[in-house]
């Protein structure tokens, strides 16, 4: 009989320690918007011209009369000045537009969203983006509390986004392919809120275009940029999602991190009952 409790007692330890494990929460990311820095180069003229002109005048006169006579004199003067001035001076100037980019981040999000492996987090937009230093500072950003609750922080920039639009005459044809093309290239790094190291950094594509097909004969071509941009957006999202996903076991293998063990770990215990 006191073997028998002793089993039991066993198998309801084994049993309890097995209901005590749950499966870590999926890392806590925040994906900030794409930053953006280019040089603006504007042309410029300036005109100024301006008038000046006074008028002087005086005059006297007297009178004189005496028993023997009657004497009459008068005078006067005359001044008049007027200056005038013009300057024309036109050029080009250059300077540095920097900010946050508010568009390509949601299919990002929604990539990232559909692998299951992620929960995201809202972080607060940066407004002062006069200073190059607080645009790409990140761990400033962290440490201020941009973002709340997040694990770790999506960075990315802007390196090139570049439209195009084409016409091609197509060989032994009267027709015209006429194509609007765009591609966008950033650099994306990921970078956790608590010892600030990088633990995932890629470069990610995104392209899209659209194509008609006219006769060379004239008509007014409309290409649609909606869909440009939306299927520029969607392809970059699924490039940045696949190369966080291919470093993922490197994400999980950080040691200060809480979150879920790599995909493919073996989670479960075996419990052993005896009879």
């Amino acid at each position: 009989m006191k073997l028998n409790i002793r089993k039991l007692a066993l198998a309801a330890l084994l049993w309890s320690g097995l209901g005590s494990v749950v499966m870590a929460a999926p890392p806590k990311i925040a994906v900030t918007d794409l930053a953006y820095e280019e040089r603006v180069r504007e042309y410029f003229k300036v005109v100024t011209a301006s008038e000046r002109s006074s008028l002087r005048a005086s005059g006297r006169e007297s009178e004189r009369e005496s028993d023997y006579g009657y004497a009459r004199r008068s005078s006067g003067s005359l001044n008049a000045r007027s200056e005038s001035s013009y300057a024309s001076v036109e050029g080009t100037y250059s300077y540095i537009d920097r900010g946050e980019f508010r568009k390509f981040t949601a299919d990002v999000k929604g990539q990232m969203l559909k692998s299951g492996r992620y929960q995201l987090v809202q972080g607060r937009p940066l407004t002062d983006v006069r200073d190059t230093e607080k645009l790409y500072d990140v761990i400033a950003r962290i440490k201020k509390g941009m973002y709340p609750g997040a694990d770790y922080v999506l960075f990315g920039s802007i390196n090139s986004i570049e439209f195009r639009q084409e016409a091609n005459p197509i060989d032994h044809t009267d027709t015209v392919s006429h194509t609007l093309s765009l591609e966008l290239v950033g650099e994306f790094s990921l970078i956790s809120t608590k010892n600030y190291q990088i633990k995932a950094a890629f470069s990610a594509m995104g392209a899209g275009q659209d194509v008609k097909l006219l006769s060379s004969r004239g008509g007014r071509v409309v290409l649609n940029r909606g869909k440009v941009v939306s299927e520029t957006s969607k392809s970059l999202g699924e490039d940045v999602a696949r190369q966080i996903d291919e470093q993922f076991a490197g994400i999980y293998g950080d040691s200060d991190s809480d979150s879920a063990p790599p995909r493919g770990a073996d989670n479960s215990q075996e419990v052993i009952i005896f009879r």
